[in-house]
Protein backbone atom coordinates (compact mmCIF):
# COMPACT_ATOMS: atom_id res chain seq x y z
CA UNK A 1 0.00 0.00 0.00
CA UNK A 2 1.58 3.49 -0.78
CA UNK A 3 2.52 5.92 1.86
CA UNK A 4 0.92 9.39 1.72
CA UNK A 5 3.95 10.87 0.20
CA UNK A 6 4.08 8.27 -2.70
CA UNK A 7 1.05 9.72 -3.81
CA UNK A 8 1.17 12.99 -6.31
CA UNK A 9 -0.77 15.98 -5.47
CA UNK A 10 -3.41 15.47 -7.64
CA UNK A 11 -3.61 11.89 -6.43
CA UNK A 12 -4.19 13.27 -2.55
CA UNK A 13 -6.62 16.06 -3.90
CA UNK A 14 -8.70 13.03 -5.25
CA UNK A 15 -8.05 11.10 -2.12
CA UNK A 16 -9.43 13.72 -0.41
CA UNK A 17 -12.71 14.72 -2.72
CA UNK A 18 -13.72 10.60 -2.46
CA UNK A 19 -12.59 10.58 1.68
CA UNK A 20 -10.12 8.34 1.44
CA UNK A 21 -7.77 10.45 3.04
CA UNK A 22 -8.34 13.91 5.28
CA UNK A 23 -6.66 17.21 5.30
CA UNK A 24 -5.68 16.25 8.68
CA UNK A 25 -4.37 13.02 7.84
CA UNK A 26 -1.90 14.56 4.99
CA UNK A 27 -0.71 17.95 7.18
CA UNK A 28 -0.19 15.43 9.94
CA UNK A 29 1.48 12.85 7.62
CA UNK A 30 4.38 15.82 6.33
CA UNK A 31 4.91 17.59 9.64
CA UNK A 32 5.65 14.12 10.86
CA UNK A 33 8.13 13.63 8.03
CA UNK A 34 9.90 17.30 8.45
CA UNK A 35 10.61 17.22 12.11
CA UNK A 36 11.77 13.26 11.53
CA UNK A 37 13.87 14.02 7.91
CA UNK A 38 14.63 17.73 7.88
CA UNK A 39 17.51 17.79 10.12
CA UNK A 40 20.60 16.96 7.47
CA UNK A 41 18.59 18.46 4.70
CA UNK A 42 17.81 21.94 5.30
CA UNK A 43 14.80 22.14 3.45
CA UNK A 44 12.56 24.14 5.60
CA UNK A 45 13.86 27.99 7.45
CA UNK A 46 10.40 28.18 9.06
CA UNK A 47 8.03 25.42 9.74
CA UNK A 48 4.41 26.08 10.50
CA UNK A 49 2.90 23.50 12.28
CA UNK A 50 -0.36 24.57 14.41
CA UNK A 51 -1.10 27.05 11.36
CA UNK A 52 -1.30 24.23 8.86
CA UNK A 53 -3.34 21.92 11.43
CA UNK A 54 -5.79 24.83 11.92
CA UNK A 55 -6.31 25.08 7.90
CA UNK A 56 -6.55 20.96 7.75
CA UNK A 57 -9.09 21.24 10.56
CA UNK A 58 -11.07 23.94 8.43
CA UNK A 59 -10.81 22.00 5.65
CA UNK A 60 -12.76 19.22 7.24
CA UNK A 61 -15.18 20.95 8.18
CA UNK A 62 -15.99 22.40 4.57
CA UNK A 63 -15.79 18.98 3.21
CA UNK A 64 -18.46 18.13 6.16
CA UNK A 65 -20.64 20.77 5.22
CA UNK A 66 -20.59 21.23 1.30
CA UNK A 67 -20.95 19.88 -2.08
CA UNK A 68 -18.14 18.19 -3.75
CA UNK A 69 -18.41 20.00 -6.91
CA UNK A 70 -17.64 23.04 -5.57
CA UNK A 71 -14.24 22.42 -3.43
CA UNK A 72 -11.49 23.80 -4.48
CA UNK A 73 -9.14 21.85 -6.39
CA UNK A 74 -6.27 21.57 -4.60
CA UNK A 75 -8.19 20.80 -1.08
CA UNK A 76 -5.92 19.58 1.08
CA UNK A 77 -2.34 19.36 -0.38
CA UNK A 78 0.33 21.00 1.32
CA UNK A 79 1.97 23.32 -0.71
CA UNK A 80 4.73 25.46 1.03
CA UNK A 81 5.92 28.71 0.47
CA UNK A 82 9.33 30.09 -0.23
CA UNK A 83 11.26 32.14 1.98
CA UNK A 84 11.34 35.06 -0.57
CA UNK A 85 7.53 35.45 -0.42
CA UNK A 86 5.11 37.31 1.90
CA UNK A 87 2.83 35.26 4.25
CA UNK A 88 1.03 37.37 6.12
CA UNK A 89 1.93 37.08 9.99
CA UNK A 90 4.58 34.25 9.45
CA UNK A 91 8.51 35.53 9.59
CA UNK A 92 10.17 36.17 6.38
CA UNK A 93 13.92 36.36 6.48
CA UNK A 94 14.70 36.61 2.40
CA UNK A 95 17.53 33.81 3.45
CA UNK A 96 19.42 36.53 5.73
CA UNK A 97 20.13 37.32 9.44
CA UNK A 98 19.79 41.08 8.61
CA UNK A 99 16.24 39.99 8.47
CA UNK A 100 15.61 38.34 11.45
CA UNK A 101 12.29 39.23 13.68
CA UNK A 102 10.68 40.78 10.49
CA UNK A 103 6.88 39.66 9.99
CA UNK A 104 5.49 39.95 6.90
CA UNK A 105 2.82 42.43 6.80
CA UNK A 106 0.77 41.11 4.08
CA UNK A 107 0.08 37.71 1.52
CA UNK A 108 1.57 38.09 -1.51
CA UNK A 109 -1.67 37.98 -3.86
CA UNK A 110 -0.05 34.55 -5.49
CA UNK A 111 0.06 33.14 -1.78
CA UNK A 112 -3.59 34.20 -1.77
CA UNK A 113 -4.44 31.99 -4.50
CA UNK A 114 -2.79 28.92 -3.63
CA UNK A 115 -4.84 29.40 -0.12
CA UNK A 116 -7.84 29.98 -2.18
CA UNK A 117 -7.10 26.62 -4.31
CA UNK A 118 -7.61 24.88 -0.75
CA UNK A 119 -3.92 24.07 -0.19
CA UNK A 120 -1.97 23.88 3.53
CA UNK A 121 0.92 25.92 4.06
CA UNK A 122 3.39 23.73 6.09
CA UNK A 123 6.19 26.31 6.58
CA UNK A 124 8.27 28.61 4.62
CA UNK A 125 11.16 26.60 2.44
CA UNK A 126 14.65 27.77 2.52
CA UNK A 127 16.52 30.39 0.32
CA UNK A 128 20.00 32.17 -0.16
CA UNK A 129 20.53 35.44 0.92
CA UNK A 130 17.91 37.73 -1.09
CA UNK A 131 17.49 34.52 -3.61
CA UNK A 132 20.90 35.86 -5.12
CA UNK A 133 23.36 32.94 -5.44
CA UNK A 134 22.54 29.46 -7.11
CA UNK A 135 23.21 27.42 -3.83
CA UNK A 136 21.23 27.46 -0.50
CA UNK A 137 23.78 28.46 2.12
CA UNK A 138 22.83 30.67 4.90
CA UNK A 139 23.24 31.95 8.41
CA UNK A 140 19.81 31.09 9.28
CA UNK A 141 20.30 27.21 9.79
CA UNK A 142 22.06 24.20 8.04
CA UNK A 143 22.95 24.04 4.40
CA UNK A 144 20.24 22.87 2.27
CA UNK A 145 20.82 19.60 0.43
CA UNK A 146 19.51 17.19 -2.41
CA UNK A 147 18.28 14.18 -0.92
CA UNK A 148 19.67 12.02 -3.36
CA UNK A 149 23.28 12.70 -2.06
CA UNK A 150 23.16 14.57 1.22
CA UNK A 151 26.88 15.86 0.81
CA UNK A 152 25.86 17.79 -2.70
CA UNK A 153 23.98 21.06 -2.39
CA UNK A 154 20.43 21.62 -3.45
CA UNK A 155 20.70 24.25 -5.57
CA UNK A 156 19.20 27.52 -5.62
CA UNK A 157 17.53 29.58 -4.86
CA UNK A 158 14.50 27.66 -4.74
CA UNK A 159 17.12 25.03 -3.53
CA UNK A 160 14.55 24.09 0.03
CA UNK A 161 11.96 23.75 -1.87
CA UNK A 162 13.54 21.59 -4.27
CA UNK A 163 14.71 19.75 -1.41
CA UNK A 164 11.16 19.20 0.42
CA UNK A 165 9.62 17.87 -2.69
CA UNK A 166 12.41 15.50 -3.48
CA UNK A 167 12.40 14.10 0.02
CA UNK A 168 8.81 13.72 0.08
CA UNK A 169 8.31 16.64 2.46
CA UNK A 170 5.94 18.03 0.65
CA UNK A 171 4.47 16.56 -2.98
CA UNK A 172 4.79 19.88 -4.64
CA UNK A 173 6.24 23.16 -4.22
CA UNK A 174 5.99 26.86 -4.57
CA UNK A 175 9.08 28.31 -5.98
CA UNK A 176 10.53 31.36 -7.85
CA UNK A 177 12.93 32.32 -10.94
CA UNK A 178 15.47 35.17 -11.58
CA UNK A 179 18.05 33.43 -13.38
CA UNK A 180 17.48 29.21 -13.00
CA UNK A 181 16.12 29.67 -9.33
CA UNK A 182 13.44 26.84 -9.86
CA UNK A 183 15.37 25.19 -12.79
CA UNK A 184 18.82 24.69 -11.07
CA UNK A 185 17.05 22.93 -7.72
CA UNK A 186 14.75 20.81 -10.43
CA UNK A 187 17.84 19.83 -11.81
CA UNK A 188 20.25 18.55 -9.08
CA UNK A 189 16.66 17.34 -6.89
CA UNK A 190 15.52 15.48 -9.87
CA UNK A 191 12.55 17.16 -10.26
CA UNK A 192 10.34 18.50 -12.89
CA UNK A 193 10.02 22.74 -12.27
CA UNK A 194 8.44 25.42 -14.61
CA UNK A 195 9.69 28.83 -15.16
CA UNK A 196 6.39 30.93 -16.62
CA UNK A 197 6.45 33.62 -19.24
CA UNK A 198 7.37 37.50 -17.67
CA UNK A 199 3.91 38.72 -16.10
CA UNK A 200 2.23 34.90 -15.90
CA UNK A 201 2.05 35.28 -11.84
CA UNK A 202 1.39 38.78 -10.56
CA UNK A 203 4.26 39.51 -7.48
CA UNK A 204 1.71 41.75 -6.28
CA UNK A 205 1.23 43.61 -4.03
CA UNK A 206 4.31 44.21 -2.52
CA UNK A 207 7.45 43.18 -4.90
CA UNK A 208 7.90 45.21 -7.99
CA UNK A 209 7.89 43.38 -11.35
CA UNK A 210 11.06 46.23 -12.87
CA UNK A 211 12.72 44.08 -15.33
CA UNK A 212 10.77 41.22 -15.32
CA UNK A 213 14.11 38.95 -14.77
CA UNK A 214 11.87 36.95 -11.84
CA UNK A 215 8.68 35.18 -11.53
CA UNK A 216 7.11 32.65 -9.54
CA UNK A 217 6.24 28.60 -10.52
CA UNK A 218 5.77 25.13 -9.53
CA UNK A 219 8.31 22.80 -8.97
CA UNK A 220 7.15 19.01 -8.74
CA UNK A 221 7.86 15.47 -9.35
CA UNK A 222 5.54 15.10 -12.59
CA UNK A 223 3.83 17.19 -14.74
CA UNK A 224 0.47 17.28 -14.26
CA UNK A 225 0.82 18.52 -10.93
CA UNK A 226 3.20 21.00 -12.02
CA UNK A 227 0.25 22.14 -14.33
CA UNK A 228 -2.64 21.78 -12.06
CA UNK A 229 -0.20 24.34 -9.48
CA UNK A 230 0.95 26.55 -12.30
CA UNK A 231 -3.40 26.94 -13.52
CA UNK A 232 -3.64 28.24 -9.33
CA UNK A 233 -0.51 30.53 -9.49
CA UNK A 234 -1.23 32.49 -12.93
CA UNK A 235 -3.05 35.22 -12.47
CA UNK A 236 -2.41 39.31 -13.24
CA UNK A 237 -2.73 42.59 -10.72
CA UNK A 238 -3.78 46.33 -11.69
CA UNK A 239 -0.52 47.67 -11.86
CA UNK A 240 1.56 44.41 -13.02
CA UNK A 241 4.14 46.01 -15.80
CA UNK A 242 4.03 42.96 -17.65
CA UNK A 243 0.67 40.77 -18.60
CA UNK A 244 1.46 37.18 -20.12
CA UNK A 245 -1.48 35.38 -22.91
CA UNK A 246 -3.60 32.86 -21.38
CA UNK A 247 -3.42 29.40 -22.60
CA UNK A 248 -5.24 29.05 -25.52
CA UNK A 249 -7.06 25.58 -24.24
CA UNK A 250 -8.39 27.97 -21.03
CA UNK A 251 -5.65 26.22 -18.71
CA UNK A 252 -2.71 24.39 -18.58
CA UNK A 253 -3.65 20.79 -17.28
CA UNK A 254 -5.56 21.06 -20.18
CA UNK A 255 -1.70 20.16 -22.00
CA UNK A 256 -0.70 17.66 -19.69
CA UNK A 257 -1.26 14.29 -21.71
CA UNK A 258 -2.21 15.93 -25.03
CA UNK A 259 -0.70 15.13 -27.98
CA UNK A 260 2.03 17.84 -28.58
CA UNK A 261 2.12 16.72 -32.69
CA UNK A 262 5.43 16.59 -34.57
CA UNK A 263 7.69 19.63 -33.17
CA UNK A 264 10.20 21.46 -34.05
CA UNK A 265 13.57 21.70 -31.37
CA UNK A 266 16.31 23.47 -31.61
CA UNK A 267 19.24 22.31 -29.41
CA UNK A 268 22.24 24.00 -28.39
CA UNK A 269 25.17 23.19 -25.15
CA UNK A 270 27.91 26.07 -25.58
CA UNK A 271 27.50 28.12 -22.96
CA UNK A 272 27.33 31.98 -23.16
CA UNK A 273 29.70 32.28 -20.01
CA UNK A 274 33.23 32.30 -20.74
CA UNK A 275 35.60 29.87 -19.52
CA UNK A 276 32.39 27.78 -18.34
CA UNK A 277 32.87 23.62 -19.07
CA UNK A 278 29.65 21.33 -19.90
CA UNK A 279 30.48 18.08 -17.89
CA UNK A 280 30.52 14.38 -19.70
CA UNK A 281 27.51 13.49 -17.53
CA UNK A 282 25.84 16.35 -18.55
CA UNK A 283 26.34 16.08 -22.34
CA UNK A 284 25.58 12.49 -21.73
CA UNK A 285 21.95 13.77 -20.74
CA UNK A 286 21.86 15.84 -23.18
CA UNK A 287 22.57 13.71 -26.07
CA UNK A 288 20.13 11.34 -23.94
CA UNK A 289 17.48 13.63 -24.14
CA UNK A 290 17.81 14.72 -27.66
CA UNK A 291 17.25 10.89 -28.39
CA UNK A 292 13.75 10.47 -26.85
CA UNK A 293 12.46 13.62 -28.29
CA UNK A 294 13.81 12.42 -31.99
CA UNK A 295 12.38 8.55 -31.34
CA UNK A 296 9.20 10.51 -30.53
CA UNK A 297 9.08 12.05 -34.05
CA UNK A 298 10.16 15.14 -33.47
CA UNK A 299 13.08 17.07 -35.76
CA UNK A 300 15.98 18.45 -34.10
CA UNK A 301 18.12 20.19 -35.24
CA UNK A 302 21.55 22.39 -33.74
CA UNK A 303 21.88 25.92 -33.57
CA UNK A 304 24.44 28.59 -32.90
CA UNK A 305 23.68 29.64 -29.25
CA UNK A 306 20.75 32.32 -29.68
CA UNK A 307 22.93 34.71 -26.67
CA UNK A 308 26.75 35.02 -27.00
CA UNK A 309 29.24 35.88 -24.12
CA UNK A 310 28.64 39.96 -24.99
CA UNK A 311 25.31 39.59 -23.13
CA UNK A 312 27.14 38.41 -19.43
CA UNK A 313 28.65 41.70 -18.57
CA UNK A 314 25.83 43.45 -19.10
CA UNK A 315 22.94 40.96 -17.09
CA UNK A 316 26.01 41.00 -14.41
CA UNK A 317 25.60 44.67 -13.74
CA UNK A 318 21.75 44.35 -13.46
CA UNK A 319 22.52 41.45 -11.16
CA UNK A 320 24.75 43.19 -9.14
CA UNK A 321 22.14 46.28 -8.92
CA UNK A 322 19.37 43.65 -7.78
CA UNK A 323 21.40 42.75 -4.55
CA UNK A 324 20.89 45.92 -3.49
CA UNK A 325 17.39 45.81 -3.75
CA UNK A 326 16.29 44.54 0.00
CA UNK A 327 17.44 47.52 2.43
CA UNK A 328 19.65 47.15 5.23
CA UNK A 329 20.43 49.17 7.85
CA UNK A 330 24.18 50.20 8.59
CA UNK A 331 24.71 48.50 11.89
CA UNK A 332 22.81 45.27 10.50
CA UNK A 333 25.27 45.08 7.35
CA UNK A 334 27.50 42.57 9.20
CA UNK A 335 25.01 39.95 9.73
CA UNK A 336 25.44 39.80 5.75
CA UNK A 337 27.40 36.89 3.99
CA UNK A 338 30.39 38.05 2.25
CA UNK A 339 29.22 37.51 -1.32
CA UNK A 340 25.86 39.31 -0.30
CA UNK A 341 28.03 41.91 0.79
CA UNK A 342 30.51 41.97 -2.33
CA UNK A 343 27.02 41.75 -4.85
CA UNK A 344 25.69 45.01 -2.99
CA UNK A 345 29.21 47.24 -3.09
CA UNK A 346 29.41 46.29 -6.65
CA UNK A 347 25.72 46.92 -7.14
CA UNK A 348 25.67 50.06 -5.31
CA UNK A 349 28.76 51.48 -7.52
CA UNK A 350 26.30 51.28 -10.15
CA UNK A 351 24.91 54.44 -11.71
CA UNK A 352 20.64 54.79 -12.99
CA UNK A 353 22.57 55.74 -16.66
CA UNK A 354 24.44 52.31 -16.43
CA UNK A 355 21.72 50.07 -15.39
CA UNK A 356 19.44 51.56 -17.96
CA UNK A 357 22.10 50.94 -20.58
CA UNK A 358 22.62 47.37 -19.76
CA UNK A 359 18.84 46.72 -19.61
CA UNK A 360 18.49 48.23 -23.17
CA UNK A 361 21.78 46.49 -24.53
CA UNK A 362 19.64 42.93 -22.90
CA UNK A 363 16.44 44.40 -24.74
CA UNK A 364 18.00 44.09 -28.18
CA UNK A 365 19.79 40.74 -27.71
CA UNK A 366 16.43 39.66 -26.85
CA UNK A 367 14.44 41.09 -30.09
CA UNK A 368 17.67 39.44 -31.97
CA UNK A 369 17.67 35.77 -30.30
CA UNK A 370 13.90 35.45 -30.70
CA UNK A 371 14.17 36.12 -34.56
CA UNK A 372 16.01 32.42 -34.14
CA UNK A 373 14.11 30.59 -31.34
CA UNK A 374 10.46 31.37 -32.36
CA UNK A 375 11.15 29.60 -35.84
CA UNK A 376 11.06 26.49 -33.29
CA UNK A 377 8.32 25.07 -31.06
CA UNK A 378 10.79 24.41 -28.33
CA UNK A 379 14.60 24.75 -27.45
CA UNK A 380 16.95 21.72 -25.77
CA UNK A 381 19.77 22.69 -23.43
CA UNK A 382 21.76 21.81 -20.50
CA UNK A 383 20.28 23.17 -17.54
CA UNK A 384 23.41 23.42 -15.34
CA UNK A 385 26.86 22.85 -16.57
CA UNK A 386 27.54 20.37 -13.64
CA UNK A 387 26.49 17.16 -11.65
CA UNK A 388 25.20 18.34 -8.25
CA UNK A 389 28.13 19.41 -6.82
CA UNK A 390 29.26 19.29 -3.09
CA UNK A 391 28.05 21.34 -0.35
CA UNK A 392 30.65 24.13 0.30
CA UNK A 393 32.08 23.83 -3.11
CA UNK A 394 31.08 27.26 -4.59
CA UNK A 395 32.40 29.23 -1.99
CA UNK A 396 35.43 27.04 -1.21
CA UNK A 397 37.63 29.44 -2.98
CA UNK A 398 39.49 32.84 -1.85
CA UNK A 399 37.21 35.45 -2.59
CA UNK A 400 33.38 36.15 -3.40
CA UNK A 401 34.79 37.17 -6.67
CA UNK A 402 36.16 34.04 -7.26
CA UNK A 403 32.91 32.24 -5.63
CA UNK A 404 30.50 34.72 -8.26
CA UNK A 405 32.75 32.94 -10.97
CA UNK A 406 31.81 29.70 -10.12
CA UNK A 407 28.17 30.51 -9.54
CA UNK A 408 28.13 31.64 -13.72
CA UNK A 409 30.22 28.52 -14.93
CA UNK A 410 27.43 26.12 -13.30
CA UNK A 411 24.64 28.07 -14.66
CA UNK A 412 24.86 29.72 -17.92
CA UNK A 413 22.27 28.37 -19.34
CA UNK A 414 19.14 29.47 -17.68
CA UNK A 415 19.29 33.24 -16.85
CA UNK A 416 19.22 34.13 -21.24
CA UNK A 417 15.45 32.78 -20.61
CA UNK A 418 14.98 35.42 -17.51
CA UNK A 419 16.25 37.83 -19.51
CA UNK A 420 14.03 36.90 -22.65
CA UNK A 421 10.98 36.12 -20.65
CA UNK A 422 10.78 33.03 -22.36
CA UNK A 423 9.01 30.00 -20.96
CA UNK A 424 11.37 27.15 -19.63
CA UNK A 425 11.18 23.92 -17.53
CA UNK A 426 13.51 20.96 -16.35
CA UNK A 427 13.34 17.56 -17.38
CA UNK A 428 14.19 15.40 -14.68
CA UNK A 429 15.62 12.35 -17.24
CA UNK A 430 18.79 10.97 -16.39
CA UNK A 431 20.78 9.90 -13.52
CA UNK A 432 24.57 9.25 -13.17
CA UNK A 433 26.04 5.94 -12.49
CA UNK A 434 26.37 7.15 -9.09
CA UNK A 435 22.69 8.33 -8.72
CA UNK A 436 22.91 11.68 -9.19
CA UNK A 437 20.14 13.63 -10.93
CA UNK A 438 21.21 15.59 -13.94
CA UNK A 439 18.28 17.90 -15.99
CA UNK A 440 18.29 19.07 -19.52
CA UNK A 441 15.94 22.45 -19.92
CA UNK A 442 13.28 22.99 -22.84
CA UNK A 443 12.02 26.74 -23.41
CA UNK A 444 9.28 27.52 -25.75
CA UNK A 445 8.32 30.58 -27.40
CA UNK A 446 6.75 33.55 -24.98
CA UNK A 447 3.34 32.55 -23.94
CA UNK A 448 3.38 29.22 -24.70
CA UNK A 449 3.92 27.13 -21.59
CA UNK A 450 0.99 24.93 -23.50
CA UNK A 451 3.29 23.00 -26.01
CA UNK A 452 6.05 22.84 -22.92
CA UNK A 453 3.60 20.91 -21.08
CA UNK A 454 2.53 19.17 -23.73
CA UNK A 455 5.80 17.96 -25.04
CA UNK A 456 7.32 17.09 -21.21
CA UNK A 457 4.20 15.06 -20.51
CA UNK A 458 4.66 12.77 -23.95
CA UNK A 459 8.50 12.43 -22.63
CA UNK A 460 7.00 11.43 -19.52
CA UNK A 461 5.21 8.80 -20.60
CA UNK A 462 7.63 7.48 -22.79
CA UNK A 463 10.15 7.33 -20.01
CA UNK A 464 7.58 5.44 -17.83
CA UNK A 465 7.64 8.67 -15.19
CA UNK A 466 10.67 10.97 -14.43
CA UNK A 467 11.80 9.04 -11.54
CA UNK A 468 10.75 5.51 -12.67
CA UNK A 469 11.56 3.13 -9.58
CA UNK A 470 14.02 5.63 -8.45
CA UNK A 471 13.82 7.15 -5.03
CA UNK A 472 16.13 9.02 -2.58
CA UNK A 473 17.80 7.31 0.00
CA UNK A 474 15.30 9.71 2.67
CA UNK A 475 12.46 8.83 0.84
Amino acid sequence: MAHIHDLTALEQAAAVRTGELSPVQITEHYLERIERLDPGLGAFVTVTADRALAQAREQEARLAAGDAEDLPPLLGVPIPIKDLNFVKDVPVYFGSAAYEGFVAPADDSMVERLRDAGTIMLGKTSTPEFGMPCYTETYLHEPTRTPWDTTRSAGGSSGGAGAAVAAGLAPAAQGSDGAGSIRIPASVCGLYGIKPSRGRISAAPIMPDLAGLSTNGPLARNVADAAALLDVMAHNNPGDLYHAPAPALGSFSAYAGRDPGRLRIARFATPAVPGAEVHPDVLAAYESASAVLESLGHEVEEIAPPFGPDVVPEFVKMWFSFSCMHPVTEELEPKLRPLTAWLRERGHAISAPEFLQAQSTLQLATRFALLVTDAYDAVLSPTVTQPPVPVGWFEDVESPEETFERMMRFAPFAAIYNVSGQPAVNLPLYWTPDGLPIGVMLAGRYGDEGTLISLSSQVEASVGGFWGDRRPPVW
